[in-house]
């Protein structure tokens, strides 16, 4: 039997279409002559989905009751009785209810497939299971229902329905989505824009990773070796050497050339544990890799060549970037072709860049000969040597007889190997030309006399001298790569513990400075930071030998004890661009923050100095011009028109007056005394207190604080100015007998206070100039205000490290969404640097 075919429509987030379009493709094939029915379809309610399902045969839904209440699911028996050519299954991540034959829906479909019946499907990005902690991290809210990658990716076909966030919000605001009680709290929580925009890049990202795999997964079936350049992928191959940050850049402006090209850089690892020569410039150019948007690898490979052509192989490299071999050319002549021709032969149909670079053959320079067996063994070895081939030589005369020169022999050469495998080239070589010259003069006719008679005897000890040299120098290898293992191991080992110390949340720079004591073996270490000591470890005596290594352009660190040798000093190179980072983002750290507490300071002075300074001209204007009516000896005004003077005298006085008290916070501000004083505060705590001044009523207003929204951080007296002004905005545009709502909304340690109105709210053409000072809609008048009220709200809101926002009203009004850090998540805080400026009525 044909197994059916799966077609999935992956949305971003809810509310984008996709059941819309499973529904109008079901009636696309139902037109094409297809048997297409319903088996499941979840309308959430909206009109223009629901209308869809008209003219489509529909499945009865099975009823499952769980702790008395029936639950609705997918009837999977009479749809395999009823056998369509093609099923429409909605939500394929959800979870049956207890008592189903299976525990998920995708399990149910695998079922339909089974018995030939072709299934169209949907299912969010949020429900892929290898996407849940990203989702979480991205919106804050965890998934319960879950579908596997497998299951997904085993799909004939996976289509992506989009819509641009922005569009999606205003589905959501217009009513498409979610009833209107749903709304507000939707838009500020999962249906952020920035929340919108992360999961439809999430979803495009997860599809074209499929279609990659697909398209792998294709080539190998059908035998394709050869590279398909859908998109370039840039492979550049690091050694660690000076040259790589070159290459990088190289390779990054290569792959910049192509749309959507990827730059990924490879660094082969002997697999003899050796590290790079460089190692602080291997850890700079992984950086650098980041830096230039692309990802590091790191392969062990004893074939360096082999490794890096297999490696872009596996990865559908298109490019291949090395630099010109730093070897001199006579170094070249003797060890023959390197690795840059290796690579291009054996890259096929990968292009190879070959860029040349500062130290490209720098120099006509011989190979350094030097041991690496220590001194002990050397001296072992030309102990044994001298001792034991006298006596080798009394015990072989003893049994010596004419037939007995090639037992001889061998016994000298065995001599000569073990000399040489205990001591290295040179007590080799002695041993080698002591046991010839012995062998000559004891043995060998005639004897007693060093005369070399036949041409052979010569040749004996050109082999003797070969044994000794090829055996040594296959001891000094293997001790050298004993020994560079072992350092390696340490070195590793070194580096791991003093990250550790960090990770575990000891200081950086005191630690790095602990270890690096420790692992030297040194009396005493101190971290000289802009000349001033930083921080010490140890107990230097006066004896010690002091060294200086310099920590980036401003530390230095002073060594006590014995100097370190060339190797030591490569590690200490890479502790110290360590501490030089450590250094650097300290000093960041700390400049972010004095930065951001001038910012909070700073944020709070210009509210106030640009909406005080330039509004004293208006209220002196009003009230001096009705004062001068009033004392005028030439005006005769009837005791209605004085009245009406004074009243308008009286309301700029008061208006003049509320201005001079924010002049006195002003100056506050500048002598450092004005202060924001955070504290748990409880929404109720400031909202009541907002209503009672301005004395609003239910009438007015319609409260919606929940139980569960957790006290947030914020100076009282200053969030309850930001209140009273927010509000009486709100009543002053609400049209007669609609009341004007607050509610108040926890996520993510944010806690958000909205004021909606009903209003006429802003026009989009001057929305971006509503914080700003003197910015009124329609005339004002002496009562009215002066256009300081959203100003000075937007200051106090961000002085208390918070967000003051414009949405609009589903339905029509302006919303004012007040967002500020929740108590419980960033705890209690001291006193910063503002306070609240006047404790007065609304400052309008």
């Amino acid at each position: 039997m044909r197994r059916g075919r799966l077609r999935v429509l992956l949305g971003a987030a809810p509310g984008v279409g996709k059941t819309y379009t499973m529904l109008e493709e079901g009636k696309r094939l139902l037109g094409e002559g297809r048997d297409v029915v319903v088996g499941f379809v979840e309308t959430h309610g909206r009109t223009a989905t629901a209308a869809m399902t008209a003219g489509l045969e529909l499945v009865p839904r099975r009823v499952e009751l769980h702790r008395g209440m029936p639950l609705e699911e997918l009837d999977l028996d009479a749809l395999l009785a009823r056998r369509p050519e093609v099923a429409l299954v909605d939500e394929l991540a959800h979870t049956n209810a207890p008592g189903s034959r299976h525990e998920k829906r995708w399990q149910d479909v695998e079922e339909l497939l089974d018995a030939g019946i072709d299934v169209i499907s949907t299912v969010n990005t949020q429900h892929i299971e290898s996407l849940g902690d990203v989702v979480l991290q991205i919106t804050g809210v965890p998934q319960r229902e879950t579908i596997p990658d497998r299951v997904l990716r085993a799909a004939d076909q996976i289509e992506v329905v989009d819509l641009a966030p922005q569009a999606l919000r205003d589905r959501l605001s217009g009513g498409l989505v979610y009833p209107a009680e749903r709304i507000d709290a939707a838009l500020s929580n999962y249906f952020r824009l920035g929340n919108l925009t992360a999961l439809r890049e999430l979803a495009l990202l997860w599809l074209a990773d499929e279609v990659d795999q697909a398209l792998k997964a294709y080539r190998a079936e059908h035998g394709i070796s050869h590279k398909w350049e859908a998109r370039e992928r840039v492979v550049v191959a690091l050694t660690g050497g000076p040259e790589g940050e070159t290459l990088l850049r190289r390779g990054a402006r290569i792959a910049s050339r192509s749309s959507g090209g990827e730059l990924i850089a490879v660094h082969v690892t002997r697999p003899d544990g050796m590290r790079a020569r460089h190692p602080g410039a291997l850890d700079a150019q992984r950086t650098l890799v980041e830096q230039l948007g692309g990802t590091f690898h790191q392969v062990v490979g004893e074939d360096v060549p082999r490794a890096l052509v297999e490696f872009a192989r596996s990865v559908d490299a298109t490019q291949l970037v090395i630099g010109v071999s730093r070897r001199s050319r006579l170094a070249a002549a003797f060890s023959g072709p390197g690795i840059g021709a290796t690579v291009i032969r054996e890259s096929g149909d990968i292009d190879v860049h070959i860029v040349t670079h500062a130290a490209a053959g720098a120099a006509l320079s011989l190979p350094r000969i030097g041991g690496a067996l220590s001194r002990t063994r050397l001296l072992i070895g030309f102990a044994v040597a001298l001792v034991t081939g006298p006596l080798l030589s009394w015990v072989l005369l003893q049994f010596h007889t004419e037939t007995s020169i090639t037992s001889d022999v061998l016994a000298y050469q065995l001599l000569v190997i073990v000399v040489a495998l205990i001591g290295g080239i040179w007590p080799g070589l002695f041993a080698a030309v002591l046991s010839g010259i012995t062998l000559n003069f004891l043995f060998v006719a005639p004897v007693h006399t060093l005369t070399i008679a036949d041409p052979r005897q010569f040749l004996a000890l050109v082999f003797y001298v070969a044994n000794a040299l090829l055996v040594s120098y296959v001891v000094d290898q293997a001790a050298r790569r004993t020994r560079e293992a072992k350092r390696a191991a340490a070195e590793s080992q070194l580096l791991a513990t003093m990250a550790g110390s960090v990770l575990r949340g000891e200081d950086a720079l005191q630690a790095m400075v602990t270890r690096t004591r420790e692992a030297f073996g040194l009396t005493g270490v101190r971290l000289l930071v802009d000349g001033e000591p930083r921080v010490a470890d140890g107990e230097p005596t006066r004896d010690d030998r002091v060294s200086l290594v310099p920590i980036g352009a401003r530390g230095t660190l002073e060594l006590h004890g014995p100097d370190l040798d060339a190797s030591e000093r490569r590690l200490l190179q890479v502790i110290a661009t360590q501490l030089d980072a450590a250094i650097e983002h300290g000093a960041l750290a700390s400049a972010a923050e004095e930065a951001s507490e001038l910012a909070e300071t700073d944020k709070v002075r210009s509210a106030l100095l640009a909406a005080v300074g330039h509004d004293l001209r208006r209220p002196l204007t009003s009230a001096s011009a009705a004062i001068s009516a009033l004392r005028s000896p030439d005006l005769r005004l009837p005791a209605g028109e004085r009245a009406e003077l004074l009243d308008t005298a009286a309301e700029s006085l008061d208006s003049l007056a509320a201005l001079v008290t924010n002049l006195l916070d002003v100056s506050r501000v500048q002598a450092g005394a004005l202060a924001v004083r955070l504290a748990p505060v409880e929404t109720a705590d400031v909202v009541l207190p907002a209503l009672d001044e301005l004395g609003l009523g239910p009438g007015e207003v319609e409260l919606d604080l929940a139980d569960g929204v957790p006290p947030l951080l914020a100076d009282a007296g200053l969030l309850q100015r930001v209140m009273v002004n927010l509000l009486a905005n709100a009543v002053r545009h609400s049209p007669s007998g609609e009341r004007v709502r607050i509610a108040a909304s926890g996520f993510r340690g944010r806690v958000q206070l909205r004021v909606v109105d009903r209003g006429p709210g802003i026009p989009a053409e001057r929305r971006d100039g509503v914080f700003t000072p003197f910015q009124r809609l329609g005339d004002t008048d002496n009562e009215t205000g002066l256009g300081l009220g959203l100003a000075l709200s937007k200051g106090f809101v961000e002085g208390m490290d918070g967000t003051l926002e414009v949405e609009d009203t589903p339905g029509g009004g302006l919303t004012m969404v007040v967002t500020l850090p929740a108590a419980e998540a960033a705890g209690t805080a001291d006193a910063s640097q503002t306070r609240p400026a006047d404790e007065g009525g609304p400052v309008r």
